[in-house]
């Protein structure tokens, strides 16, 4: 894929370049618009990605003159541009879509593929699926070569499916795409355009379903009928290989960030010097404090969890001194007022002579010197989740009723399961071992053994502890629903039970797939911070915007009208504990889903994050796993009890 880059900045250029050749994309660079336009017009390019300020001609006016030529391949504008008018502005001079400046790598790298996969179903002259064919060029639906008649809407709603076959369509997003806002009808009419176009193309000839119900998400194109799989590469289970993603270029910015501990480690090296020398001045304290405060914080999420400890033990020891200076308050006086969120470590007066003692001198050198030694290792890293397309969930049922399991297999396909069935807890175990499933749902009475289905349940929490276990079973006494519970199953399922019931049950533990259309409001003073949050949740394709200046936070939560807020509780000038009370008083924003991260987690702290409307919390250092855990349930959980309340109005 042929790539043309206007950017006038060489460092973005260079670092562009670097991306996309690392992503197997062959890149032109131009430095100004004059010459976008040239190499534009002369050479074939699938992509252009386009600077809104570069010399000669801007990026808008570039655009507008390729649209008027009548140029139909993807325009990807870059802009530190970020108000509603500016971003109507580019799209409507031509782009097809845009990414504010700074950008994640990651998100940039997703939006490419988007356009890129957009341009390979546009340019198609025709839309197939079986014997179905879309003409867009004469704006023709027909089956069999016969013309079906369909209204506008039915014709986009068809379209968008088959240029998206392995995109999920909520209803909330199907309005998005096919009306605009002012006109927008309700979901059910979603619903209804659905049955409609179904019913048409059935009657047409169309003889197979040629979309697929996905629970709780939305709707599928199906796999068309009697497709070549010669030209398909695949698993040996059939099922469509993902293009591999090259990490290595985010990893090479991540990287980038980590470095950048060595300067901070580097600050504290420079107090120790003094400190050991008895001059050290209130400048290089306060820089001390400040960075060791923030190394705390942000280390662990980089792959060092035992420098983030080491740091947090040094602030807590230059807090000490402070407190022996203001008036010789008691240290955890100091530090409550610091983890209320009263006092910030960046801002606390500055004092006169050091006061630790030789003893605390000494601890101080070590833990400086562990810190140093800590960072030469390697970091601990981790793999971002690679989540499956097509989003099928792998479901090991442990029950012995053949015919409630044929039952359940023969509806799996519906739900996005595939079922795996295991009649007793031998073959259970044994299927458990060869592939690990993405849920279990279990039976606790098995006739013929003495064995009982807790045990089973004992061993897969103690081996997959973030496996969902759903026990369903004839038992409902109150010392079996506390075993389960105790033994950490995540649904208790009384039998009898309709198939439905058992699919939602499980569909509600499952894991959560990509959240799409879903976007993050990062609010933290310290940019290491928001960098690595940022690159934890836009692999899960969530839209991420992060804030380090806590005063502008209003103005961007109206631009960015966000999902859920994740905020930093210490902050200088406007704290975390301060935005949430605004949020919460807001009749607007009042329900936006708030968490908020922290060093502290004693009590008394937590309940004052509690009673000014946090939602959750999650401690500094920040790990992987919890930030995507919580943030995706969270989202999932505010959109649910959303449909529940529009499905009972």
């Amino acid at each position: 894929m042929k790539i043309l880059l206007v950017e006038d900045d060489v460092l973005l250029s260079t670092a562009l370049f670097e991306l996309l050749s690392a992503n197997r994309y062959t890149i032109d660079i131009a430095s100004n618009g004059q010459a976008g336009l040239e190499l534009a017009i002369s050479v074939e390019y699938e992509l252009i990605l386009l600077d809104w300020l570069i010399p000669k001609l801007d990026g808008i006016s570039l655009c507008r003159q390729l649209r008027s030529q009548g140029y139909r391949k993807s325009i990807l504008l870059l802009t530190g541009k970020n108000s509603n008018a500016d971003i109507v502005a580019g799209l409507d001079a031509g782009a097809d879509d845009y990414v504010i400046k700074p950008f994640n790598p990651e998100a940039l790298l997703a939006r490419i593929r988007s356009l890129l996969r957009r341009n390979e179903a546009i340019s198609s002259s025709t839309l197939t699926w079986g014997n179905l064919c879309l003409d867009p060029s004469a704006g023709r639906v027909t089956c069999n070569e016969q013309e079906i008649p369909l209204t506008a809407t039915e014709y986009k709603l068809l379209e968008l499916f088959l240029q998206n076959p392995e995109r999920i369509f909520s209803r909330a997003v199907i309005l998005d795409r096919l009306w605009g806002f002012d006109d927008a009808p309700t979901e059910s009419a979603v619903t209804t355009h659905i049955k409609d176009l179904r019913k048409k193309l059935k009657t047409a000839g169309l003889a197979e379903e040629f979309l697929e119900t996905v629970y709780g998400m939305g709707y599928r194109l199906k796999p068309a009928p009697n497709r070549s799989i010669s030209v398909i590469e695949k698993n040996q289970d059939g099922k469509k290989k993902p293009a591999p993603k090259d990490m290595t270029s985010v990893n090479r910015v991540l990287e980038r960030f980590r470095n950048s501990f060595a300067g901070q480690v580097g600050v504290l090296e420079q107090a120790k010097t003094a400190l050991l020398a008895g001059n050290l001045n209130q400048e290089l304290q306060q820089q001390a404090l400040h960075e060791a405060h923030k190394l705390a914080g942000s280390m662990g999420s980089f792959g060092y969890p035992e420098g983030s400890r080491l740091a947090r033990k040094i602030e807590h020891l230059l807090l000490e001194q402070e407190a022996g200076v203001r008036g010789n308050a008691p240290p955890q006086e100091l530090r409550n007022e610091v983890e209320q969120g009263s006092q910030s470590p960046a801002t606390l007066p500055l004092f006169e002579n050091s006061s630790l003692s030789p003893d605390q001198i000494s601890n101080f050198s070590q833990l400086v010197t562990a810190l140093q030694q800590e960072l030469t290792k390697p970091a601990v890293t981790s793999t971002a989740p690679n989540l499956p397309i097509n989003q099928t969930y792998r479901l090991l049922v442990i029950d012995d009723d053949a015919m409630l399991t044929e039952q359940l297999q023969a509806e799996a396909d519906l739900w996005g399961i595939r079922m795996k069935i295991a009649p007793n807890l031998t073959m259970a175990r044994s299927l458990f071992s060869l592939k690990t499933p993405d849920a279990v749902l279990l039976d606790l009475s098995f006739p013929g053994t003495e064995e009982d289905g807790l045990v089973l349940l004992s061993e897969i929490v103690q081996r997959s502890p973030n496996i969902p276990v759903i026990v369903f079973t004839g038992r409902d006494t109150l010392v079996d629903r506390l075993k389960v519970s105790r033994l950490g199953a995540r649904q208790f399922l009384h039998k009898p039970a309709t198939t439905e019931q058992i699919f939602q049950a499980i569909a509600r533990v499952l894991p959560q797939p990509k959240t799409s259309e879903a976007k993050v409001l990062i609010v933290d003073d310290d940019p290491v911070i928001l960098a690595g949050l940022s690159a934890l949740l836009t692999p899960w394709g969530l839209e991420v915007t992060t804030l380090s200046q806590s005063q502008q936070f209003w103005k961007v939560l109206i631009a960015t009208s966000p999902d859920l807020v994740v905020l930093d509780l210490e902050m200088p000038i406007v704290n975390g504990l301060e935005l949430c009370q605004v949020v919460r008083q807001d009749a607007q924003w009042g329900d936006l889903p708030v968490l908020v991260v922290t060093a502290h987690t004693e009590a008394e702290f937590l309940q004052q994050a509690f009673a000014a409307g946090a939602d959750d919390f999650i401690s500094k250092p920040v790990l992987g796993p919890e930030l995507v855990t919580r943030v995706l349930s969270r989202i999932q959980r505010t959109r649910w009890r959303s449909q529940a309340g529009r499905s009972k109005a």
